[in-house]
């Protein structure tokens, strides 16, 4: 019967729904002279004009006040209110009219009566509907699988829980919270129950979905529930920190999958305010690789330290578009002064860079622009060193010779005694970084407009290494995700393979606070936490999204965890630190490293011979020329240069990508 009224074409129900108010309105009538008279009545003669009186006002008022507009499963406070309005206003003119009309046998009285009576029996009719009608939606339990528990009976909780049984394909069980005062109590009909009976409670009510609404707690707390949590096989997902819910009401866009963060279980460090504008408040700013995942960030932060100008250099024009207009948006929304300047242009053109330094003669560098991608460079090793090596040693000649105060490289941990081409060329622009630190008077000899001439260097050259930030390109954790919500399997390279972790954003900051504290060729290492497992990744967030991994001990589970084997010039273990004893710093999370490198002149002619091989494409050669030059370099693997085997007629066959980069 529900799902047929439901299913009635609107003009149906609101024909339904005019004629209920007719009859309730004659009830109504026929009960305010009752309880007037103090009898049961039965109407005679003038008194039959109060019955069609009454529905005569009542309902082209309730029409014009959109009484019939509203879908009756879904009342809530709003529609009570435009009722009580309607019934008041309505009133009103009953009143003034039977006062008026001074009918015989007709008490003023019924003018007070019926409208009070009305209000009460439409308004217990919409409520009836809607718990009625809603009910058809809840019976249909083989389409409504999904059984919800919010862990949070607080703010939060209470107002996503509304939101979701109304728009939700979720039945509602109750709440979890750890707080002793609340057990037992109820929230909108809802019962909050002890978390530690969440196993009984998922048992018994066959429970498939917990929702996190903790936004004030500790990472360490959250990582504790999710442990807590991961042997009851139900899909566990979560709301944002306090920060992201700060603009108001809880909304189902809040609600977001598990991230590595909520796994990380370590706490974020405060930024230095001090350190995070000293290199750029009121400052001019360039940023290279400005549309990359770490590039993009930066300038987010870059953006709230308040630059005077923020210079965009990327060579992909949509990436360039995309983060313009994201920093745009803010500065408008934030009404910031900074003014913004997008550039076209390729590190590896010295030209432009050195037009571009020339002409906004920015105070501060930040180059993040780099090709990143392991298994990408090693097929393509003389592009790689083109853009790494020397497109690195172009951003650092313009800043010198522009006399820029600060350049900063952003490195990566696979720069540490390196298995691949992309490790060993970051490492070498970090040699490039600190031969001319510690260069006064560097020359330049190798692009086209090289010069001999001496230039006195004053510009304080700085690298901040640090590992994997999530959701970059090719971030294991979005290919996780997406993987298991295919089926599987999960590709995985190796089962010992650990990487180091942190979230963009806290990655940025240290950026910008470990450049901040730079005497000048210092290499800065964050502090990424303990390495964490891919393995060990992969399992929790398979179990934390309701499912089970199927192995030899469970051949009948949802996903299946597949071994790929190491890609070329792939690590077991990445490392941040080539030397021992790391120095410590101002600020907690940041590490001075102590390594060795080559004076500039030898650095010039050892890249020089590495540039005569670069351009004649000879990969034997950058690969001896990389061993000589970057301690610890030790190829995993026989060349892979696609060229290189197109040039002497033989065919490669490259393993399929896998998540672990």
């Amino acid at each position: 019967m529900q799902r047929h009224i439901i299913h009635l074409p609107r003009i149906g129900k609101q024909a339904i729904a005019i004629f209920t108010d007719v009859v309730l309105s004659v009830i109504a009538t026929w009960g305010a002279f009752s309880l007037r008279l103090d009898t049961l009545h039965w109407p005679s003669g003038y008194q039959w004009h109060v019955y069609q009186l009454a529905p005569v006002l009542a309902f082209p008022l309730f029409l014009r006040m959109g009484l019939y507009r509203a879908v009756f499963r879904y009342t809530g406070i709003a529609a009570i209110v435009a009722i009580a309005k309607a019934v008041g206003i309505y009133g009103v003119f009953l009143f003034a009219v039977l006062v008026w009309l001074a009918l015989p046998g007709v008490p003023r009285s019924v003018g007070l009566l019926q409208p009070l009576l009305l209000l009460l029996l439409v308004g217990g009719t919409r409520a009836f509907a809607r718990f009625w009608l809603s009910k058809a939606d809840a019976d249909r339990l083989h389409q409504r699988e999904a059984r919800l528990l919010i862990y949070g009976a607080g703010a939060a909780g209470a107002q996503i829980a509304e939101v979701l049984q109304r728009r939700q394909p979720l039945t509602l069980i109750g709440f979890l919270d750890d707080n002793p005062d609340l057990f037992g109590k109820t929230i909108n009909g809802h019962k909050v129950f002890s978390s530690s009976d969440a196993g009984k409670i998922i048992e018994s009510y066959a429970v498939t979905d917990v929702l996190l609404a903790l936004p004030s707690i500790t990472r360490v707390r959250r990582n504790e529930i999710l442990e807590h949590l991961r042997k009851y096989q139900v899909h566990v997902r979560s709301l944002p920190d306090l920060t992201d819910l700060a603009r108001g009401r809880v909304t189902v866009s809040d609600i977001h999958e598990l991230d590595i963060v909520d796994l990380l279980g370590r706490e974020p460090v405060p930024p230095n305010p001090v350190l995070l504008s000293r290199n750029i408040s009121g400052k001019v700013v360039l940023v290279t690789g400005a549309g990359g995942s770490i590039g993009s960030e930066l300038c987010r932060q870059i953006l709230s330290a308040g630059p005077a100008r923020l210079l965009l250099l990327d060579h992909s024009e949509f990436a360039l578009y995309q983060v313009h207009r994201d920093l745009q948006e803010r500065v408008e929304e934030l009404q910031l002064k900074t003014e913004l300047i997008t550039l076209l242009a390729n590190v590896r053109d010295f030209d432009r860079i050195s037009k571009v330094c020339n002409l906004w003669r920015p105070r501060t560098i930040y180059h993040a622009a780099a090709y990143k991608h392991v298994s990408l460079v090693e097929q393509n090793p003389a592009e790689g060193i083109n853009n790494n090596v020397y497109g690195t040693y172009n951003v650092a000649r313009a800043a010198v010779e522009s006399e820029v105060r600060d350049c900063v490289l952003i490195s990566t941990d696979k720069a540490v005694r390196p298995t691949n081409v992309m490790g060993a060329t970051k490492r070498l622009a970090e040699m490039v970084f600190q031969a001319l630190a510690a260069s006064k008077s560097p020359t330049f000899l190798l692009s086209e407009t090289a010069s001999s001439r001496e230039h006195i260097n004053n510009t304080r050259f700085s690298m901040v290494r640090f590992g994997n930030v999530l959701d970059s390109s090719g971030s294991v954790v979005p290919i996780f995700r997406q993987q298991i919500k295919a089926g599987g399997p999960i590709t995985l390279t190796h089962s010992e393979v650990t990487r180091y972790f942190m979230i963009i954003p806290e990655a940025a900051q240290l950026v910008v606070q470990a450049s901040a504290m730079s005497e000048g060729g210092d290499v800065f290492v964050l502090d990424m936490g303990p390495a964490i497992k891919i393995s060990d990744l992969a399992y929790r967030m398979v179990e934390l999204s309701g499912l089970s991994v199927r192995d030899d001990a469970n051949p009948n589970g949802d996903i299946e965890i597949k071994i790929t084997g190491l890609r070329t010039g792939e690590k077991l273990y990445e490392e941040l630190l080539i030397g021992a004893n790391p120095m410590a710093t101002a600020h907690p999370r940041i590490m001075k490293a102590q390594e060795d490198f080559i004076v500039w002149e030898d650095l010039q002619r050892a890249l020089s011979s590495l540039l005569f091989a670069v351009e004649n494409n000879d990969t034997a050669t950058i690969r001896s020329i990389l061993m000589t030059l970057v301690n610890g370099y030790e190829p995993a693997t026989n060349i892979v240069d696609w060229n290189h085997f197109a040039r002497h007629g033989e065919v490669l066959v490259e393993k399929p990508n896998s998540a672990s980069r």
